[in-house]
């Protein structure tokens, strides 16, 4: 599933991980796909299932 990378800079600030905000803006494309991109969200300690999750909540609602 592809993640708008806005969403990943928004759980990185919901997190207070401010600082790792730009490293993902230079590091993941503006699509991001929770498996391809997996172990660069791990680098920014983000758990991809828990960012499908949080992200297809989103969506749900």
């Amino acid at each position: 599933m592809e993640i708008d990378r806005q969403h990943v800079v928004e759980l990185l600030r919901e997190q207070g991980k401010s600082d790792r905000v730009q490293h993902a803006l230079d590091a993941l494309p503006e699509k991001v796909d929770h498996e391809k991109h997996a172990q660069e969200l791990e680098k920014l300690g983000i758990d991809p299932g828990e960012l499908l999750a949080k992200a297809g909540h989103r969506v749900l609602r």
